[in-house]
């Protein structure tokens, strides 16, 4: 790579909750990193890439399921199914397991087959064909039962799959960053202004620091 490409900007995602951090862009800065690291932020701006992993049927309970643990109600959202697909493609796991799990490969498709059997019996349809309401209706009731059993596997430990993997696609994303002002990586310019309240030149103050974070996201 010759360098990094010319900076872009990043859909935004905070607009249910006002713009948080008005003008902000983290990709202006992409200039400030170096080449490798340029190149692989803004690839994940770009087409996501292929379902490799997943069949249809687990590509639309996952993207239901993801959507419903982000927040994400309406468009622009972040795509975070093609990311996990293509780390469950590729053997990309955490390094490790719950003792009492199966590998995250099959993990993932019987928790997805799962959540089309309980959406089922709960609203005679699958997960991705159920109303939001619903389908966080049958999220909520694996996470209710915390360690207990749920189809032979533990409950929390399915929910900490779940969480682990959405949330690592989802605030990978230059468009996340956007939502909490963070200014991406420091290398190699660094970090010159740490501590409470304290702000780098190109970093932008929160203009709804009371605000919740939670209102009007769906969660």
């Amino acid at each position: 790579m010759s360098g990094p490409a010319e900076p872009g900007t990043a859909p935004r995602i905070s607009d249910a909750t006002g713009d948080r951090f008005p003008g902000f862009n983290v990709l202006d800065q992409v200039s400030h990193w170096d080449p490798v690291t340029a190149g692989l932020v803004l690839s994940r701006v770009g087409r996501p890439p292929d379902i490799r992993f997943f069949s249809p049927a687990e590509e639309a309970a996952a993207t239901a399921l993801c959507d419903r643990l982000l927040g994400q109600g309406g468009e622009p959202k972040v795509a975070v199914v093609p990311h996990i697909d293509a780390r469950l493609t590729e053997q990309e796991t955490d390094g490790w397991r719950y003792a009492d799990m199966p590998e995250d490969r099959q993990a993932w498709r019987e928790s997805l087959r799962f959540l089309d059997e309980d959406s089922r019996a709960a609203c005679s349809r699958e997960f991705a064909r159920a109303s939001a309401e619903d389908q966080r209706a049958v999220i909520q009731a694996v996470q209710d039962l915390g360690a207990k059993d749920w189809h032979g596997l533990c409950a929390a430990h399915v929910w900490s799959l779940w969480t682990r993997y959405a949330c690592t696609a989802f605030y990978a994303h230059p468009s996340a960053w956007n939502e909490i002002g963070f200014p991406g990586p420091a290398y190699p310019r660094g970090y010159k202004n740490p501590g409470v309240d304290a702000r780098e030149p190109y970093e932008v103050a929160d203009a709804r620091p009371s605000a919740d974070p939670l209102d009007g996201k769906g969660r």
